[in-house]
């Protein structure tokens, strides 16, 4: 699984969920991508089953790049402990997940099975997601 390793601060805060992504939100190396439509944070446990079942439905062939990395960690209690008592210890990681983010991208296979397999990694994602495809130097719009 996905986790730093090592870290400034072995504890952060929540902070707040708001706002579009403004770095990462175009497809920089595959022809196909995940791109996130929602807020969200996803685990490292999530990011490698999607990442498992995009390779076995390829069967290795091609190329996944994985655009996000797991860096936020998350704290948990104990099961029946009181209020106060401190900060819970560590307990997994997360990355942070906003709209627009790209999530996933794949090249190297035929477009029906790139499609397929980003399909069925968007199912194991905790977002709403849309798969796109990187736009040629023809196909490209300017707006005026």
């Amino acid at each position: 699984m996905l986790m730093p390793k090592k870290t400034k601060h072995r504890k952060q805060m929540k902070n707040p969920q708001y706002g579009n992504d403004t770095r990462g939100t175009d497809i920089a190396f595959g022809k196909y991508a995940i791109k996130s439509l929602e807020a969200s944070w996803i685990t490292s446990r999530q990011i490698e089953a999607a990442r498992r079942t995009m390779t076995r439905h390829i069967k290795r062939g091609g190329k996944i790049w994985i655009r996000i990395f797991p860096d936020k960690p998350i704290t948990k209690k104990p099961n029946e402990l009181g209020m106060g008592k401190g900060k819970g210890p560590l307990d997994h990681y997360v990355a942070v997940i906003k709209p627009g983010r790209i999530i996933f991208e794949m090249d190297g296979v035929a477009k029906e099975v790139a499609m397929e397999a980003l399909k069925l990694a968007c199912y194991k994602l905790p977002v709403k997601t849309k798969i796109i495809e990187r736009e040629t130097a023809g196909e490209k719009h300017e707006d005026k």
